[in-house]
């Protein structure tokens, strides 16, 4: 008696092949969202911050007009700014700088620039754009 041989077809396990690429390529893909996700959580908190500061910075402005002087008490401010508690900014810092040559008709000064920088803790200190920062100036009538 003869041995039965048995003959496969040429393409015997190329199914496998196929699914183990798609799950490859779907892996890519899985990864790329995952990778999106972080991005736009990222922007997100960096636009959280800047709202808030913008914020700030218009209560410092407000202040001035209610006072109608540039001059504010920058120490109390700063305490504002950085307490993350009460609506503040991570790692920030708040400069209040009058403008020179800029006075009213009274002859006192009249504008002002407030400065707010912060870094967001979603950023590394060692990062060439880990600092961000908010100007804004003030003009008393």
């Amino acid at each position: 008696m003869k041995a039965a041989t048995h003959r496969h077809p040429p393409q015997a396990g190329i199914a496998l092949i196929e699914v183990l690429v798609s799950l490859l390529l779907f892996s890519f893909g899985i990864l790329g969202l995952a990778g999106m996700l972080t991005r736009a959580i990222t922007v997100s908190i960096d636009a959280e911050d800047r709202n808030r500061a913008a914020l700030l910075a218009n209560e410092i402005a407000s202040t001035m007009w209610l006072k109608n002087s540039v001059s504010v008490d920058t120490t109390a401010w700063q305490t504002r700014v950085s307490d993350m508690d009460n609506g503040g900014l991570p790692n920030a810092t708040l400069t209040v700088t009058v403008v020179s040559g800029a006075a009213s008709s009274a002859g006192t000064a009249n504008a002002a620039d407030i400065v707010i920088a912060w870094r967001a803790v979603t950023r590394e200190a060692a990062a060439s754009n880990a600092a961000s920062r908010l100007v804004t100036r003030v003009v008393l009538p």
